[in-house]
């Protein structure tokens, strides 16, 4: 499946931009990441530089565009496919980037800085509303979330995109990330879950 462009939106869940001390947005909050900073969460070992201070996880749900997109995108008209991802950032990194006021692109876009699961037939925003999403490190919760909870929904999020940046097939999004985001740990392993279903794990390995 050929991915073009990674849309991020940042702060999309209250709560989350609460405990990093941010403001809560009023229009969507766009970034993105290269498509070098993709890594399949299919169990394997994942590696990730110890030297750069704290390593953010930030589960997400992941959009992905199947269809030609025209301006008055619809999003059970496009979107095609979801997965699950973690969003990871640089922690320390960004944080003396936005002091500066430099883009965060360094803290966001470094290699497998982009986790996904394996893509599933998207059933609906309604439908994605009626399971929660979790993250979990050797078992245990560590991120929970519903798109219930979000600021700007998929509609707006598409809208947002298509009319600033443009959406092709093609294109994948992910969505923002609810509370929770904490530091990974070296040699532990992280569970994407989909309501009860495990759809990815990947191991974390600093060096």
């Amino acid at each position: 499946m050929n991915i073009n462009n990674i849309f991020c939106i940042g702060r999309n869940y209250a709560d989350h931009a609460a405990e990093l001390g941010n403001e809560v947005p009023k229009k969507p909050l766009v970034f993105s990441k290269p498509t070098n900073s993709l890594v399949e969460a299919n169990g394997r070992t994942v590696q990730y530089p110890a030297d750069q201070g704290e390593i953010h996880h930030e589960v997400e749900i992941v959009l992905y565009i199947g269809k030609d997109v025209t301006d008055r995108v619809k999003v059970d008209d496009v979107v095609t496919k979801m997965a699950m991802g973690v969003d990871l950032t640089l922690r320390d990194v960004q944080s003396e980037l936005k002091k500066k006021g430099h883009p965060w692109l360094i803290a966001k876009g470094f290699k497998n800085a982009a986790v996904v699961t394996e893509f599933w037939k998207f059933p609906g925003e309604v439908a994605c509303s009626e399971s929660d999403f979790s993250l979990l490190c050797d078992g245990k919760v560590v991120q929970q979330g519903n798109i219930s909870s979000m600021i700007f929904h998929f509609q707006t999020i598409l809208e947002y995109i298509q009319a600033n940046f443009g959406l092709k097939k093609g294109d994948i999004i992910y969505t923002g990330t609810p509370e929770g985001v904490g530091p990974i740990v070296d040699r532990k392993k992280y569970e994407l879950r989909w309501g009860d279903e495990v759809k990815g794990s990947f191991v974390v390995q600093l060096r």
